[in-house]
């Protein structure tokens, strides 16, 4: 695995290094850096989940052959335009949810002299995804496929955003209109689209299938996506910020998060009537209040109730699926996430 993880961040080194010599701009040495500095702080320092998902998915896809020089070098470079993704959408995403730390360090824009200027740099990182596939795809059958993938799954995750944004409104905080249907529109549209769906559409492209064919995949991706999810709304709550990367604000933040929408649903009137007046408080009382609620709904033990059904679920579905090859696939994106820690 480490092995693996050296070699895909060689190839980030590469993707890098031509963006950084684009002949479509005149970067001066000013710019090089900034941008260098730029990507190196905010595209490769997470668990690179989702970008390993693609060279893994198109060699489980190859019934576990090895891959060429070449298989590797694309999927690996398919992989990093998910991370480049990834980072794009952070990168705002800090910013409009006012963060401080992301994977264990300042979020980009809190850095000294960069502020703002996040915002640009958010727009560079959304760019240079399709000088990456044409510089290196443009002559593959499934080119027009991969940009048709990438800007369609942006479009969901984008709108996933907003109405994770609109229902947290300041001034309009309204419990009430959180449900688990609300929770599932957001998760769905805003993580399982590009974290689950986009890294075994990317491999099964380059696989040379049609995605059309396999809508049956992309359901059971948007199903773990959810479950997913689910996990870290808990670990937001209940996970070790040492071992997550980052100290947990769905409370303050006034997020619909799958713990307050089940604590609504089981509260006595009386508990619900301390939600809403502790629940999107930037005060340390008032998350206390709604954490020692959440032990006393025993949200712990709901979760793993969940947990454990989903995976039943999941396993039921994968199980239902006729190729081999594919079911190998979705069998390892769930090994990755089931019971993880972080």
């Amino acid at each position: 695995m480490g092995d693996l993880r050296s070699k895909f961040l060689g190839v980030y080194s590469v993707l890098k290094s031509e963006l950084l010599n684009d002949p479509a701009f005149e970067f001066t040495d000013v710019s090089r850096q900034w941008i260098e500095r730029m990507l190196d702080y905010t595209v490769p320092g997470g668990k690179l989940n989702r970008g390993l998902s693609v060279v893994d998915s198109l060699k489980l896809l190859k019934d576990g052959k090895d891959l060429t020089d070449d298989e590797f070098f694309h999927s690996s470079a398919l992989g990093w335009c998910i991370e480049w993704l990834q980072a794009y959408f952070l990168v705002l995403d800090d910013i409009m949810d006012g963060s401080h730390t992301r994977r264990g360090q300042l979020c980009w824009f809190r850095l000294p002299k960069i502020g703002m200027i996040a915002v640009n740099d958010g727009i560079l990182l959304r760019n240079h995804i399709p000088r990456i596939l044409k510089k290196h795809f443009r002559g593959k059958p499934y080119y027009v496929d991969l940009l048709d993938l990438f800007n369609e799954v942006e479009f969901q995750t984008a709108h996933g955003q907003l109405i994770d944004l609109i229902t947290t409104h300041e001034g309009e905080k309204d419990l009430s209109k959180y449900s688990l249907s609300l929770h599932r529109r957001i998760v769905q549209y805003k993580t399982a689209y590009y974290s689950f769906y986009l890294p075994v559409a990317c491999a099964l492209l380059m696989a040379g299938e049609d995605l059309e064919h396999h809508t049956d995949v992309k359901t059971i991706l948007i199903e773990m996506g959810t479950y997913f999810q689910v996990q870290d709304d808990y670990l937001d709550c209940f996970g070790d910020p040492e071992v997550i990367g980052k100290v947990g604000t769905d409370i303050q933040d006034f997020k619909c998060s799958w713990l307050v929408v089940k604590a609504l649903e089981i509260a006595s009137e009386e508990q619900k009537k301390l939600l809403h007046e502790n629940y999107g408080k930037d005060d340390e009382t008032c998350i206390a209040k709604v954490k020692e609620l959440y032990k006393v709904l025993d949200l712990e033990g709901v979760f793993r109730e969940y947990e454990s059904s989903s995976c039943q679920k999941l396993t039921k579905l994968i199980e239902s699926h006729s190729s081999k090859a594919v079911q190998a696939v979705l069998k390892s994106f769930l090994a990755k996430i089931y019971k993880r820690q972080k």
